[in-house]
């Protein structure tokens, strides 16, 4: 034993190279272990202030500064939704037929300036309607593409770093999220992710606007 640390002291590089080895594997270790997300959230949620949440999200290294607003804090359906948005590292595809929240609104515009790519699909005649976050997207640089259809494009789905899918019957309006009985599934499942990741890209590309036909 000594002689083995006489060696790592005489050779300091072998030693840092085992040590980072150890790291890796560990850090490996705890990936395979950790269980895939899970998760049904049923919606109206109760009343909660996501303030902290989403400053901590805007500045994570800076310490908590108290919200002076008189709602509760706690977990919710709602707060629950907003971790698994802001935990994207690289990329998050919105296919949403409504989008009106402004804290959803305010968790996709930090992702993108966090350097995540963010691509939202959505439909022309409720992009347009007041109190739509699509036009506040368009303007913070995120890509937006809609339909050129009759009908609606009314999907609701999410997709986070094209490994963790966050569909149901929501639409993400505040009426919704405070006064609807609706649903929520997150899961990291590729054998269901992957399909939403065709469709995304199937209509992405259909609905490119230097295709779009009017007559």
């Amino acid at each position: 034993e000594g002689a083995m640390w006489t060696a790592g002291a005489r050779q300091p590089g072998l030693v840092l190279a085992a040590l980072a080895a150890l790291g890796l594997a560990l850090e490996v270790l705890v990936a395979r272990r950790r269980r895939p997300v899970r998760e049904v959230l049923f919606f109206p949620s109760k009343p909660s202030c996501t303030e902290a949440l989403l400053a901590e999200a805007a500045s994570p290294d800076d310490a908590p500064v108290p919200c002076p607003c008189p709602l509760p804090r706690g977990d919710c359906a709602f707060s629950r939704l907003l971790r698994h948005l802001l935990s994207a590292r690289r990329s998050l595809e919105l296919c949403l037929f409504a989008f009106s929240s402004p804290q959803l609104g305010r968790a996709v515009r930090l992702l993108h300036r966090r350097g995540v790519r963010v691509r939202v699909v959505t439909d022309a005649q409720y992009m347009a309607l007041k109190g739509s976050q699509i036009g506040l997207l368009r303007h913070a640089g995120i890509q937006v593409r809609h339909d050129q259809e009759s009908g609606y494009m009314h999907h609701k789905f999410a997709i986070v770093d094209r490994k963790m899918l966050i569909t149901g019957s929501l639409n993400w309006t505040t009426e919704a999220i405070q006064n609807n009985r609706e649903n929520i599934l997150i899961m990291e499942d590729a054998e269901y992710v992957q399909p939403f990741l065709e469709e995304f890209e199937r209509i992405w590309e259909f609905y490119d606007p230097l295709k779009y036909m009017f007559f």
